[in-house]
């Protein structure tokens, strides 16, 4: 390490993060800006290469025009997530406090909750999709569930079913916000829970004084992280929608590019509604 001698802090900072900078301006900066003017041309491969031909807005046009399967999956999706987010968030908070408790074999719990995330990629989740294992065995059967299908032109109705239909996929995208949740109930101060207690609180008015105000800043993050993966997730058909273009003749990377783009802006947006949705319970707790 003697070449490092006589450099400044900041020299011998932005030298070990070189690599990193390297590899983001050249495997995901050029990535991304090179979709984007793709998107605004008819990409064609052919035996002598790429040919782009420029068609200004023609790509997006055909998006929101032309292409009803997109904007079929795009309204789909947008709605599922509304539903997804909040409830694996809900799922994940309960469960933490849960396995906060002082409870014999508590790391091995946590470890079970948090195993999905490590063995459930993409294939292997579409695996056990297709082998109807992401849903309770004879839940369809039932009577919640016949009464709901049979009112499936209502939203809750519509909320209720879907909720039956994926409780086990949204026990398995809720690890990594369990384990944030967990992390942050440690860091709590006892004191705090102890005043309320001399103060004859209850456990139900601790939660909604003490607990859960303290844990918005964290319930912040995971709605952010649960949007983002699940709008990446392997299982969006919007992804595979823009894969198959992709590859299309039809289409090809010019399109897919664009709507791309259009499910990049779409995302943002939701982004927003619900941090502004969070910051305002957090500005009336």
């Amino acid at each position: 390490m003697a070449f490092l001698k006589g450099r400044s802090k900041d020299s011998v900072g932005y030298l070990f993060i070189l690599p990193w900078i390297v590899g983001f301006l050249v495997f995901t900066a050029f990535p991304i800006i090179y979709s984007i003017y793709l998107s605004f041309f008819k990409v064609t491969i052919t035996t002598k290469g790429i040919q782009t031909v420029f068609v200004k807005f023609q790509n997006f046009q055909q998006a929101f025009t032309g292409d009803i399967d997109f904007l079929n999956k795009i309204w789909r999706f947008t709605k599922e997530i509304f539903i997804a987010v909040p409830l694996i968030v809900i799922l994940a908070l309960i469960i933490a406090i849960l396995l906060n408790q002082d409870i014999k074999f508590r790391g091995f719990f946590r470890t079970i909750f948090f195993l999905p995330v490590i063995i459930a990629s993409g294939p292997v989740l579409q695996k056990l999709m297709g082998q109807g294992v992401t849903s309770i065995p004879g839940v369809q059967e039932s009577f919640i569930y016949q009464m709901a299908a049979e009112n499936s032109d209502f939203f809750l109705a519509q909320t209720l079913m879907y909720i039956l239909d994926n409780t086990v996929v949204l026990l398995w995208f809720s690890g990594v916000q369990i384990l944030i949740f967990i992390a942050a109930l440690q860091k709590m101060d006892p004191q705090a829970y102890e005043a309320a207690k001399i103060d004859g609180a209850s456990t139900w008015e601790i939660f909604w004084k003490i607990t859960l105000p303290s844990l918005y800043p964290m319930i912040f993050v995971n709605i952010i992280y649960t949007t983002v993966m699940y709008s990446v997730s392997t299982l969006n058909p919007v992804i595979d929608h823009i894969k198959v273009n992709m590859f299309k003749l039809q289409s090809g990377f010019g399109y897919s590019s664009a709507l791309s783009w259009i499910y990049f802006v779409i995302i943002s947006l939701i982004l927003l509604i619900m941090a502004a949705v969070v910051m305002f319970f957090n500005r009336k707790k």
